[in-house]
């Protein structure tokens, strides 16, 4: 038997996890498909970071963040499918069908899309042999800086990723040394000015030829690097490598209904964050809009007006906003518990 559900988010990421809640919460019975083996989307990339500029939201680690998104997400118990990729969208009368590289088929009234950037694959050192190295003291991302503890810990990247996390790991590792294969860094003049008050070695036109490993050949114990075409060896615990990201946009849509996109990826809203295809909206960094902003915080209410047009869609009579949660029934058992466990 066809299961069929009102919603299908594409993306785990914090537009699809609150797309997942606000869906909930206006009665949609909703499915989430993610590429990757856990829901977070591209802030699983840097879960040892402070985010700062979310309203309401004291600092917080970025890991701690992702885990509060998915279990608000989680609140009306939507289905979730993780490790499926998406292939291909087509429809079948009034139905989207949406068709997974495992060949599975999910079938929806509505679709909402919130893949971000795509799906990021870090670039990788082009060494032969790196690749042994990488569940042991290679890395393309920091899970937790506690492992750092104490280590020689070389950083290979100018960008503000590299950057980031050499002044993250100033306090934690016993000493940081910056490679750079260009003449001048190019993160946030900030972090750059932190990172030289700091005393840091800071090697610029400069780059990993080659490793060394330990004697029982476990880990990579030095790094031989050419700097201005004169080779270099420093002793390392730990190699961190910040080259970018590789993007795989592999979504596909069947003839007659692709949304139209402005600059071959992102796809234009038309308002309300309605793509120019009925019944395919979008949220996150996936979608384009005049006085679109770049933060995280802007995926929130990309998400609220990407479900709302989904309702409207599906029910032209509905309201066209959700009842806010202070007012809302859904939410009356779940706040006497809260306040029991508060005063108890």
């Amino acid at each position: 038997m066809m299961n069929i559900y009102d919603v299908t988010i594409i993306g785990g990421g914090p537009a699809g996890l609150y797309s997942a809640f606000y869906s909930g919460l206006r009665d949609l019975k909703t499915k989430i498909i993610e590429v990757q083996p856990k829901l977070g989307g591209k802030i699983n990339i840097f879960s040892e970071k402070m985010l700062w500029d979310i309203g309401g939201q004291p600092p917080i680690m970025a890991g701690d963040f992702v885990e509060n998104l998915i279990q608000q997400a989680m609140t009306f118990d939507p289905t979730v499918c993780l490790n499926s990729k998406v292939h291909v969208i087509r429809k079948e009368n009034e139905l989207f069908v949406i068709e997974t590289t495992n060949g599975e088929c999910h079938y929806s009234k509505t679709i909402i899309i919130a893949t971000g950037g795509g799906i990021f694959n870090p670039i990788k050192l082009e060494i032969e042999g790196a690749e042994k190295y990488e569940m042991k003291n290679l890395h393309y991302t920091i899970k937790g800086l506690e492992r750092f503890s104490g280590h020689n810990v070389l950083i290979s990247g100018g960008g503000n990723g590299a950057i980031d996390w050499a002044v993250e790991l100033l306090h934690v590792a016993k000493k940081v040394t910056v490679i750079y294969r260009k003449e001048e860094l190019s993160a946030h003049e900030a972090q750059i000015k932190k990172l030289r008050a700091s005393g840091v070695d800071i090697l610029l036109n400069a780059e990993i030829t080659s490793l060394l490993a330990s004697e029982d050949k476990s880990r990579i114990e030095t790094a031989v690097i050419r700097q201005n075409g004169h080779p270099l060896s420093i002793h390392v615990d730990d190699i961190v490598v910040s080259h970018g990201y590789n993007r795989e946009v592999s979504l596909q849509f069947a003839p007659g209904i692709e949304p139209e996109k402005k600059d071959d990826y992102c796809l234009l809203s038309i308002g309300q964050c309605k793509t120019t295809v009925p019944g395919i909206f979008a949220a996150g960094d996936i979608v384009s809009y005049n006085d679109k902003v770049g933060l995280i915080l802007g995926t929130f209410q990309d998400a609220v007006l990407a479900v709302n047009s989904a309702k409207l869609y599906m029910e032209p009579g509905a309201n066209q906003y959700g009842m806010v949660s202070s007012h809302n029934e859904k939410f009356k058992e779940r706040n006497e518990q809260i306040l029991e466990r508060r005063f108890a």
